[in-house]
């Protein structure tokens, strides 16, 4: 998921879905709230401490964060070099990943239906032209960084929005991947805030659709995923008939990987 969040125009959450974590990891978040901090500040830690395991689900929290951290720190200057160096074959590869992401999603509906459909083109409409958007020139001040933490994680848990690439709309994802590499802790721990409050507040509104209204937020979530192809479509070099190839290869190995990650992990049992 780490990998995944790092990179403009995939999800950490189709990373997620793939693997068989999604709707656990949704309702684990969803279900956290703040009744521990009372006894705590109390001085009464057993007690807080009682509360928190039954909020926190630390068998899956504690491998994913050390997870998401270690793919974030060490790739950021991964990412930071192939974007400037390979833009048109490192989205390319994001192409692969992300239709075959869209297939994986879309094996999740059951039948056919008008309803699901519609949900379904409405998300390729809007996907399509958020993606075509240009990016807003803003400021780095913290405040900003904090808004930006809250919008961008709310988009790295759904599956076909890439916060990567909301940060990049709101011209912070490169100011934040030279923020991880120099290691500068105030503008990461303001991000980080922002992003904590968002996803608590946000896997609320997502565990309620996916109970009730399962199959049309998967469409909508489909949807999502193909119309943002249209943003490494056109990074991607059509100029040359070697960089179609080239591209076209990385797309069917990144595709290859997806479908391999989803037999291995789908049914495992969490």
């Amino acid at each position: 998921m780490g990998t995944a969040d790092i990179m403009p125009g995939v999800s950490g959450g189709t990373i997620a879905l793939i693997t068989g974590i999604y709707e656990r990891l949704v309702h684990a978040i969803s279900k956290i709230n703040f009744k521990f901090i009372k006894p705590f500040l109390k001085g009464q830690f057993l007690e807080s401490w009682s509360i928190l395991k039954k909020e926190v689900d630390f068998e899956l929290f504690i491998p994913l964060l050390m997870g998401i951290g270690l793919a974030v720190l060490t790739l950021s200057r991964l990412m930071s070099f192939l974007l400037s160096n390979y833009a048109a074959f490192t989205y390319a590869f994001f192409s692969g990943l992300i239709l075959a992401s869209a297939y994986i999603v879309y094996s999740e509906i059951e039948g056919f239906s008008v309803k699901n459909f519609s949900f379904g083109i409405i998300g390729f409409v809007f996907a399509f032209i958020f993606v075509g958007l240009n990016p807003i020139s803003a400021n780095h001040t913290l405040p900003i960084l904090f808004i930006s933490g809250m919008v961008a994680i709310c988009a790295m848990i759904l599956p076909g929005i890439s916060g990567a690439f909301l940060l990049l709309l709101l011209d912070q994802y490169e100011y934040m991947i030279n923020a991880l590499n120099s290691q500068s802790i105030t503008e990461i721990i303001t991000f980080m805030l922002g992003a904590l409050i968002g996803i608590l507040s946000f896997s609320r509104l997502l565990d309620y659709l996916l109970e009730h209204h399962e199959h049309v937020t998967m469409s909508f979530l489909v949807g999502l995923m193909l119309g943002t192809l249209r943003l490494p479509y056109e990074k991607i070099d059509l100029s040359e008939s070697s960089s179609i190839i080239i591209s076209l290869v990385l797309g069917l190995i990144a595709f290859g990987i997806v479908m391999l990650l989803e037999k291995k992990f789908r049914y495992i049992d969490y």
